[in-house]
């Protein structure tokens, strides 16, 4: 299967790999049989890679929604979405329309009634002109990132749609909104595990777990570390993102640990964004 630069995530997502790309493809096997990635987010990696055989999950059900109907339904997306770009557009009060699409969670049975695709044009256009990209839901689920004032942000990237939907339908990719845990149980010898969980917060002002109501603790991230030894004790190679923080660290200290250096944007400071260390974990050595 050719792999092609016009499969690229179409959403904006916190934490994603794009600026990090090729520092983690230094750490990735030229060879493997199933790739597995159980916190898909934005997808940059999975897109970078474009394996043949790939089982991909998030807990966000909406995000999954967005990534089968792009499987299934592209055409009818583009349109949903071209749709939303006219009204938004052609409407003098863009920040009345957006918050009006944007409440539309808040009303459990209006919602319900949304179709698959209506529901994927919704996050779409939601992300596209929101504040920063920025993909939060409240403790009910519900989408609470405020207005972007974009001035003429991209609705409808059609190109990019079409090619995901294309890379999609000639691989054999399982899409999954489950537990981790539960997704990798599946995954033997042979087989590639990439990780990135929502990181262990810098500080306790940092944390960002928004994307999904359940939110990522302490006792997350430590489940976690003990399904990398399950992972470890089978022959799965892996390899794991994450913050440079003492609890993190000393939950991998039986593997190995690169630093690098990567650049943060979301913040509610402007002052402490900006490049901070993440941890690059994997249970081999490099031997290519």
């Amino acid at each position: 299967m050719t792999k092609t630069k016009l499969v690229a995530p179409v959403l904006k997502w916190v934490g994603g790999k794009r600026q990090i790309l090729g520092e983690i493809k230094r750490y990735i096997p030229k060879t493997f049989e199933t790739y597995y990635e159980p916190f898909l987010g934005g997808g940059a990696v999975l897109f970078e890679l474009q394996p043949k055989n790939a089982s991909v999950n998030d807990i966000n059900s909406e995000l999954m929604n967005v990534y089968v109907v792009i499987r299934d339904n592209v055409e009818d997306l583009i349109e949903s979405l071209k749709q939303h770009g006219k009204a938004y557009k052609h409407n003098k009060k863009a920040k009345e329309y957006f918050y009006k699409i944007r409440e539309l969670d808040r009303d459990k049975q209006i919602y319900d009634k949304l179709t698959s695709i209506e529901k994927a044009a919704r996050v779409i256009f939601l992300n596209k002109t929101c504040y920063n990209g920025l993909f939060r839901v409240n403790r009910a689920g519900q989408f609470n990132t405020p207005f972007g004032y974009y001035k003429n942000p991209s609705i409808v990237n059609a190109q990019t749609l079409r090619a995901v939907s294309d890379y999609f339908n000639s691989a054999d990719i399982r899409f999954s909104c489950d537990d981790f845990e539960t997704v990798l149980e599946d995954a033997t010898e042979g087989d590639f595990v990439y990780l990135d969980p929502p990181y262990d917060p810098v500080s306790d002002t940092a944390s960002f777990t928004g994307y999904d109501r359940g939110g990522f603790d302490k006792s997350e991230q430590t489940r976690l570390s003990q399904v990398c030894h399950k992972l470890n004790e089978k022959g799965v190679k892996f390899v794991l993102s994450n913050s440079a923080t003492d609890f993190i660290m000393d939950l991998y200290k039986d593997y190995i640990i690169e630093i690098i250096q990567a650049r943060r944007v979301v913040n509610s400071r402007a002052d402490r964004r900006g490049d901070v260390d993440e941890v690059m974990v994997r249970n081999f050595e490099r031997q290519w």
